[in-house]
């Protein structure tokens, strides 16, 4: 798509504001939020409201049951659109550590990447959206339509407590359209925007035998072996070809529509980028396979699994207990409460020597937005005009995020469109973004703005 005279103009700047835009992410990365062990987050809260306002946006930290949510909003009477900008500013648990290059707050650049957690997820895509509007503000006094801010401090956490927010807050969270820069892109170089996402489900399996480990030959086949029951357990839920065998769990979900189907099909794909990115050897799938697996399909995936000895060498016991933690990735319309309750009645089932409990670690709805929406349509052509490509469009995210508050909840359409490179390792070591696709996330956005604004 062809780029006008004010976009020429508003990239210029944004190049000559390159070193601002790496020292802003910086500060952002080096102040640690780790909201599942509650390192940082306030901290980090109270800094990103800083950098908010002295971006020109008018700015408050906003309480929850947890991390406080921090609001922004840059409104002119004049306009009549709404976006809604999504991000979180906590980060998962850097661990483990020895397996950093360098130091996981201390943002490093090699070979083109800004490594540091939060460097992709969240931190350097959301703050794409405040250089961006600071960026516009600075070059033409106002904006051509409104914006919303609302980037919290728990996602990493299952956004426990957003949902309240949002029903206590619909007033105030009011706009047209949601938009979520997180995740990868679909292929090196090639913009993506997803329609939706999958939603989650989190759970952890504890089985305990006898009151102490005991000696597997003296007390073998007399001791119950909670590690054992629990393999037997989930050899109950999911069969070899992955097909999971609780009943209910595949009740309601919504049938992809011919129109998806023709559209993925569509979609490029290449097995062999995807394999290494991945760190397998081959991925033998259609394209058709791939997406309706990626996208449109429920998981069931051992997470972790912890029992007995695991050390060097030999040790002969019979274990007294066992866990194994599940997340499950569910299909639009798939309900994780409806869910947990058939997985508490099929363990209740289940005949076991150990006694085994089931506990709820978190869960998010699917969602789903169409396609065909104009507004949905004239984001699309923002970031065709931002990268000068076509983007990917993807009917749903393989991750989970919580799009739903938005479709479900304020009864808007959400996007995402993820800033990152394909490779980023969020929640691993050495999680990065790539200079270049950092720098075009905050031109994105810019492009957004002004397109929706009719200015380009």
């Amino acid at each position: 798509m062809h780029q006008n005279e004010t976009f020429k103009e508003v990239a210029a700047k944004l190049a000559s504001e390159k070193t601002f835009h790496m020292e802003s992410l910086f500060r952002l990365i080096r102040q640690p939020s780790i909201s599942a062990q509650n390192l940082g987050v306030l901290e980090c809260a109270d800094l990103l409201q800083s950098m908010m306002v002295d971006a020109g946006i008018e700015t408050q930290l906003l309480e929850t049951e947890g991390f406080p949510v921090v609001y922004g909003e840059v409104l002119h009477p004049d306009n009549d659109l709404t976006v809604l900008f999504y991000g979180h500013y906590d980060v998962q648990p850097p661990e483990p550590l020895e397996l950093w290059h360098s130091e996981p707050f201390e943002p490093t650049i090699r070979d083109g990447k800004i490594f540091g957690r939060g460097t992709g997820d969240n931190k350097g895509q959301l703050i794409a959206h405040v250089l961006a509007v600071k960026t516009l503000l600075e070059l033409y006094g106002k904006l051509p339509i409104n914006v919303k801010f609302l980037f919290e401090g728990e996602e990493e956490k299952g956004s426990v407590h957003l949902e309240p927010f949002a029903e206590k807050h619909k007033d105030l969270l009011k706009a047209d359209i949601a938009y979520t820069a997180d995740g990868p892109m679909e292929g090196k170089d090639q913009p993506s925007v997803t329609l939706g996402n999958r939603g989650l489900l989190y759970i952890e399996l504890n089985a305990k035998g006898a009151l102490r480990d005991n000696h597997s030959g003296n007390k073998g086949n007399i001791a119950p072996n909670p590690a054992m029951d629990l393999i037997n357990l989930i050899r109950s839920m999911i069969d070899e070809e992955g097909t999971v065998l609780i009943d209910g769990f595949y009740d309601g979900i919504l049938t992809p529509t011919k129109e998806e189907l023709d559209h993925i099909r569509s979609l490029p794909f290449n097995p062999e980028a995807t394999a290494e990115v991945i760190g397998i050897d081959e991925i033998n799938m259609t394209v058709e396979e791939y997406y309706k697996k990626l996208c449109l399909s429920p998981t069931f995936n051992i997470a972790g699994f912890g029992s007995g000895y695991t050390g060097e060498g030999t040790k002969t016991i019979i274990p007294s207990e066992a866990k194994v933690k599940i997340d499950m990735r569910l299909a639009a319309d798939q309900d994780p409460n409806q869910i947990f309750e058939s997985i508490l009645a099929h363990v209740e089932q289940f005949k076991s020597k150990s006694k085994i409990s089931v506990d709820y670690l978190g869960g998010v709805k699917p969602s789903r937005t169409p396609m065909h929406l104009e507004i949905v349509q004239k984001v699309i052509q923002s970031v065709e005009i931002s990268h000068g490509k076509t983007p990917v469009v993807l009917p749903a995210l393989g991750g989970t995020g919580p799009m739903y508050i938005f479709t479900d909840i304020l009864g808007i359409p959400s996007l995402t469109i993820p800033y990152a490179n394909v490779d980023e390792d969020n929640h691993a070591p050495n999680e990065n973004i790539g200079e270049k696709e950092y720098l075009d996330g905050i031109r994105t956005t810019c492009a957004t703005i002004l397109h929706l604004g009719d200015r380009i």
